[in-house]
């Protein structure tokens, strides 16, 4: 075998495995295949100092052929982009919510998360009549639920959630980096690394904090 047809070889075998592993991300998909619009929903961005909680809302088709759906926080940015496309080609319907700073400090983290995964759930073109949640269960939803632990990794339209919401937001906090200089948003994403925890010290807060996390860098 020449080395160019080993490449090609080695090249086959990583696709097969990875329509494999696709197989499995959509076991619960399969699994509750009598519903006709099942939706995953996913949000990022509960931790971080600085910005909004961003969730998506993702409507998959039945025979969806993409490959790649994982988890965002385990995908490069670049791959992120690239599946962040193909989703939003291919996708029957995507919704995205957000809930401000502001609204984080006044309601708390866990209840604004909720408000921006209703409000995704609330944006979509098509009614889903089944939800596949990261984790939780969302209050005031009429729709059926499916909280799975680990649902980003796990199945694959939560995962095509995870990575609109995750894109979503990183280009969010890259434009709020040329807004507020110096707390470095474009690479920390509002995450509170030591240099951003510096900076604040340094700098005070600017509108995008989140006063509930950082009073005690005040």
């Amino acid at each position: 075998m020449t080395k160019k047809e080993e490449r090609e070889a080695k090249r086959l075998e990583k696709l097969r495995l990875e329509k494999e592993r696709m197989y499995e991300m959509f076991a619960y998909e399969r699994e509750y295949g009598e519903y006709t619009h099942i939706c995953g929903v996913d949000e990022v961005g509960r931790g971080p100092f600085a910005g909004p909680v961003v969730a998506a809302a993702v409507i998959l088709p039945k025979d969806c052929d993409i490959l790649y759906l994982n988890d965002s926080k385990k995908l490069s940015e670049k791959k992120r982009e690239t599946l962040y496309d193909e989703i939003y080609e291919k996708a029957e319907a995507i919704g995205i919510g957000m809930a401000s700073e502001k609204v984080i400090d006044e309601i708390n983290i866990l209840q604004a998360t909720y408000q921006a995964m209703r409000s995704a759930i609330g944006k979509l073109e098509i009614v889903p009549n089944l939800l596949l949640n990261d984790a939780v269960t969302i209050p005031e939803v009429s729709i059926r639920q499916v909280p799975i632990i680990k649902g980003d990794a796990k199945s694959a339209s939560i995962a095509a959630a995870s990575i609109v919401a995750k894109v979503t937001r990183d280009r969010m906090m890259k434009e709020y980096d040329g807004i507020y200089p110096g707390y470095q948003f474009a690479k920390n994403k509002g995450y509170g690394t030591k240099a951003h925890i510096e900076a604040i010290k340094a700098q005070g807060i600017c509108d995008i904090h989140r006063r509930t996390f950082v009073k005690k860098y005040i």
